[in-house]
């Protein structure tokens, strides 16, 4: 019998293209009957260790990102808004979607949705603790035990191993999806993501 069809997407908050990946992916599966794994990851973490970096370090590139992101989002029917405090170190948010992964399994999608709409959708400054609190606060999440949960050592280890797996797959930048031994980068792949499914 075969096994049902599986895509790992390698993600970080921090990645507008990761946003629309979010936004769109799951009805890729839906639509083809295959499992979705989320994997957290930090980019920081793979640009260092791979040499790549942000194209919002290069004026140009960053700005035609920019506008060709707002012409996919579109074309999606996704909300979407670039964050004026874009780049935001990530590194508590994605401790954060590794905890809720690990210790509260049923609130990661709840999570997720919450952090990547106040990135990207109606954009705050998430890289400041006090807005953080209150974006958290209002999608129902306790903050205290929030930030209780971030402290532990496996979920940092876990953040660090699967931002090590990333790279040693191949991953340079978010978001990245697998099916298989398949690669794809970029959220403008998924119709690539969609035939390898359907192709299985």
């Amino acid at each position: 019998m075969t096994a049902p069809a599986r895509v790992e997407c390698f993600f970080d908050f921090g990645s507008p293209a990761a946003y629309l990946a979010w936004m769109q992916l799951p009805h890729v599966c839906a639509d083809t009957g295959a499992e979705l794994v989320w994997r957290p990851m930090l980019l920081g973490g793979v640009f260092q260790a791979t040499g790549n970096r942000s194209p919002a370090e290069v004026e140009a590139k960053g700005r035609y990102m920019r506008e060709d992101l707002a012409r996919f989002a579109r074309r999606a029917g996704v909300p979407f808004e670039h964050n004026p405090h874009f780049p935001i170190n990530t590194l508590t948010l994605m401790r954060g979607a590794t905890a809720m992964q690990m210790h509260r399994p049923e609130r990661f999608q709840g999570y997720a949705q919450a952090v990547f709409d106040a990135m990207w959708a109606q954009p705050r400054n998430l890289g400041d603790a006090g807005e953080l609190t209150a974006v958290l606060t209002a999608a129902g999440f306790n903050a205290a035990e929030f930030m209780t949960l971030l402290g532990r050592q496996d979920v940092k280890d876990q953040l660090k191993t699967t931002t090590q797996e990333a790279v040693e797959r191949g991953v340079f930048g978010a978001p990245t999806m697998f099916v298989g031994d398949q690669m794809f980068w970029g959220q403008d792949r998924l119709d690539f993501v969609r035939d390898a499914l359907i192709s299985r």
